[in-house]
């Protein structure tokens, strides 16, 4: 039996994406969120706020990806392997250099539980807020509904969509390492961000 919070939550995404995604798409979702999280979170009491954030990104890529949401702006997803460094650095650097102009996703082919702290504290450094940012799985249609999909040290893990503009990134990963080695790594992804906005035709905020 489905409990309050997830026929709630189901009620309230249906009517979000009526006429977009089906609702038994949207219980498919959650149920599939929640067995997630359940599987690597030690704090259940989260459980339900990231399930229904991660159901209404998986609901509003899956509508764009059909073509049933318009895009107003470049969409573009960054994917490691755990989802807890680079492409959380990527993605905060990428929405707020842009200053909102790109849409971006991140996502990892094996999400780790949290999101890793020094990586945390060398963006909050920045005025980037990580706290309510976590791991999240990759999905089929975050990758469809990307213009620019960008691997961060993933391998032969990441799956390769034709019709996409692909991009590899080599960077070093941030994890076990100290906060001076993750300040190098910002400075990276960062001058990357740059280029990116560059190539897309979108002005960095306060860059000159």
């Amino acid at each position: 039996m489905m409990s309050d919070w997830r026929e709630h939550a189901t009620t309230d995404l249906s009517t979000e994406f009526e006429g977009a995604v089906a609702r038994e798409t949207i219980e498919r979702y959650l149920g599939d969120a929640v067995a997630h999280l359940e599987a690597v979170s030690s704090v259940h009491k989260f459980v339900p706020i990231f399930a229904v954030r991660i159901a209404r990104e998986r609901a509003q890529a899956l509508a764009q990806a059909e073509g049933l949401v318009p895009k107003s702006k470049p969409e573009v997803l960054f994917v490691c392997v755990h989802n807890a460094g680079r492409s959380q650095m990527a993605a905060v650097l990428t929405h707020t250099l842009s200053g909102g102009r790109v849409n971006v996703r991140s996502a990892g082919s094996a999400p780790a539980a949290e999101v890793n702290s020094a990586v945390a504290a060398a963006m909050e450094e920045l005025g980037m807020d990580l706290s309510q940012a976590f791991p999240k799985p990759l999905t089929d249609e975050a990758v469809r509904a990307a213009d620019v999909v960008i691997t961060m040290g993933c391998g032969d893990t990441c799956p390769i969509y034709p019709g996409k503009s692909y991009e590899d990134w080599e960077v070093a990963d941030p994890a076990c390492q100290p906060l001076e080695v993750v300040r190098e790594i910002r400075a990276d992804v960062r001058e990357r961000v740059l280029q990116l906005l560059d190539r897309l035709n979108v002005p960095a905020r306060g860059e000159s």
